[in-house]
């Protein structure tokens, strides 16, 4: 039950990094860095969310 709600709260991160990085393309200056922050924290989500889905599936909790 753990992982689901790991995997739930990360893939909620992701959407708000998304989010957030949309907002700061729309409004920021071209020298902003906030776009490159967002983006940094999107793949290693990603990369989280990647090995929690491979730990629960290959754990046997996920299938």
């Amino acid at each position: 039950m753990w992982l689901k709600l790991l995997i739930a709260l990360v893939f909620i991160g992701m959407v708000a990094s998304l989010a957030a990085g949309a907002g700061f393309l729309l409004h920021d200056e071209s020298t902003s860095r906030r776009l490159l922050t967002s983006l940094k924290w999107r793949i290693a989500l990603a990369c989280v969310l990647m090995a929690l889905l491979l730990f629960g599936f290959l754990s046997g909790e996920l299938g």
